[in-house]
Formats: C-alpha cells, structure tokens, sequence
C-alpha cells in the first residue's frame, strides 16, 4: 500500500469523494503542515495553528497511481482560490499537496505546471513538508455517509460526489 497526503477545502468533502475510489484503502480526514502539536478542531479553526485540514489517502499503487489521484484531487475543488473553498474561508482551507516522499514531489510539481495552462487563474496549490500527520475527532471521520442529509453534505458534498460520477466514472468503485 502507499500513501497520499491533500488539503483542498473541507476535508469531508475530500474524504466522501476519495472513498468512491477503486485501488483506496482507506481515507482519512485529519490535519497536516501543522506548527503546532496535538491540535483539536477548534484551534485549527482559529486559523493560527498551521493547519491544513487534509485526508490521508491509503491506495493500492497497482490500481491508482499517484497522478490519478492527482487528476481527481484537482477535479475536486478550485486550486486558484486563495486559502478558500468556496463559504469556506481561511488558510486550514487552503490547496495544498503534502508529498510523503521525493517522487511525489517531483509528480506533484510536474503536473501543476502542466495543469496551469488548462486554468483561467493562477493555480495557488502549494506543496509544503507534512509534517506529523493527526487523524480529526471521530466525529469527523466518515462524516457524509453518517451525515448525508446535513445541509453542507446536501449544497456543497453532493454536487462534488455527482461530478465525479459522471465525469470520472472509469475510477469509480
């Protein structure tokens, strides 16, 4: 198994969309890039401890590779949006990949600068150093299949989920 490490907005969003995925394991919504330690939810949404809300992906290799989960993650949210994803607002919010080794890095460079000329923006996706990673309060985990009629999983989870059921079916489960 490998591993992948993405903040792009809300991590249930990232995480509902990435668990339709054929070759994940597992995903899991936490917290990454982090200047401070142990940190709750409510501190990272104070926007002063670093954080990025992020899912780590668990993925067979053989199945996915790491540049299609790139392809997905950057279908699945507007990396020209500053420290944002749409109402939401903050730099916990913010596009970022966390390579978890050199090749990654190299990948996740390579394909920003072959994606930017598809954009209108300016693509804004930084790739920083993990860091520790730590998995969110429980509550969190899983959070749209518990949750699916919650108004924000309705507005803002669901869209998501149907533009990757009809633009990306071939990854689909």
């Amino acid at each position: 198994m490998a591993k992948a490490l993405f903040g792009g907005g809300c991590f249930w969003c990232l995480e509902a969309a990435f668990r339709r995925i054929r070759g994940v394991q597992e995903v899991t919504s936490g917290y990454a890039g982090c200047q401070e330690p142990n940190p709750t939810y409510e501190r990272v949404c104070t926007g002063e401890t670093g954080c990025a809300e992020a899912v780590l992906i668990e993925y067979d290799p053989q199945t996915i590779s790491y540049q299609e989960l790139l392809t997905l993650f950057f279908a699945l949210h507007d990396p020209t949006q500053l420290n944002r994803q749409g109402a939401d607002i903050g730099t916990q919010y913010r596009s970022v990949i966390f390579p978890l080794n050199p090749q990654q890095e190299q990948i996740a460079k390579a394909f920003i600068e072959s994606l930017q000329p598809h954009f209108n923006g300016q693509i804004v996706t930084t790739i920083e150093e993990p860091g520790p990673f730590y998995p969110a309060e429980a509550y969190h985990q899983n959070y749209y299949e518990r949750h699916p009629d919650q108004p924000y999983c309705q507005l803002v989870i669901a869209p998501k989920l149907a533009k990757l059921a009809t633009n990306f079916q071939e990854y689909l489960r």
